[in-house]
């Protein structure tokens, strides 16, 4: 069985054909031609560490995702992960692929779906919360996508911003945000692992705002003044009441929460 390097991962993932792709698994899931159950998440037996394991059969192949997250890591990244490929004819191996670089294209490309969705035809300024790994994967793709785009960065770190912005995103005109910005923004994307609220703006109907880092119930973006004064939509609305921190901790009710699949 062969197992593809992050960089071979990389080139096979391009992002056009990754996001077409994504819409059509999107609208397989939705009408349970895909099955895919809740994801299972189980501690270290030191609660140090936690281990996702997800299961996904299509009619024409399967596929399992385990991740290893491990915060207190030194020598070896947080996060690790391999994406196992089989035949869902006979369940015979294919091949195997980097978890993290799959897991972070993904994300970036469910994002630029939700661009292409929701955000006005001539997409002009966007606001990137957040300078690690998957800062760097979403510039990638809207550097691909959207060329002359303008992106202004706010983190915590000024080198890492600076570091972002001097990184080879020709199509793009990078910026860091400063500290008295008022800028109006068509999108807001916050691609971070915070504890805290980072982003909570009045909501605006001319404003996209993407939250792609609170995957766990106590981990938070965006804010309730925009969660429960927005049309809130999630790209898996199975696993999202579990897991999407934004939502749950601004207490708005799923019934009024939608699924992605209903706007392609």
């Amino acid at each position: 069985m062969r197992f593809l390097s992050a960089n071979e991962t990389r080139q096979v993932l391009p992002f056009q054909p990754l996001i077409a792709t994504l819409r059509t698994a999107i609208e397989e899931y939705r009408d349970k031609i895909i099955i895919c159950p809740e994801r299972l998440v189980v501690p270290s037996t030191d609660h140090t560490g936690t281990v996702l394991s997800m299961v996904a059969c299509g009619p024409d192949i399967i596929t399992h995702k385990l991740l290893s997250i491990f915060p207190g890591n030194t020598a070896l990244p947080t996060l690790q992960g391999q994406v196992t490929c089989l035949d869902a004819s006979d369940g015979r191996f294919l091949f195997a692929m980097d978890g993290i670089t799959a897991t972070e294209r993904r994300a970036a490309a469910i994002s630029m779906l939700g661009l292409s969705c929701f955000c006005p035809t001539h997409l002009e300024h966007v606001l990137l919360i957040g300078t690690g790994a998957q800062a760097r994967v979403h510039l990638e793709a809207l550097n691909e996508l959207y060329p002359g785009l303008s992106v202004t960065i706010r983190g915590r770190n000024a080198e890492r911003v600076q570091s972002l912005i001097d990184n080879r995103y020709h199509a793009l005109c990078l910026r860091a945000e400063s500290n008295n910005s008022a800028d109006h923004y068509d999108a807001v994307i916050s691609v971070t692992s915070s504890r805290g609220i980072l982003f909570n703006q009045e909501a605006s109907p001319n404003t996209l705002v993407i939250g792609v880092g609170a995957y766990r119930p106590d981990m938070i973006e965006i804010g309730p003044k925009i969660v429960l004064n927005s049309l809130c939509v999630v790209d898996d609305p199975i696993g999202a009441p579990h897991e999407a921190g934004d939502i749950l901790q601004a207490g708005k009710k799923w019934s009024d929460v939608c699924a992605l699949a209903d706007f392609f």
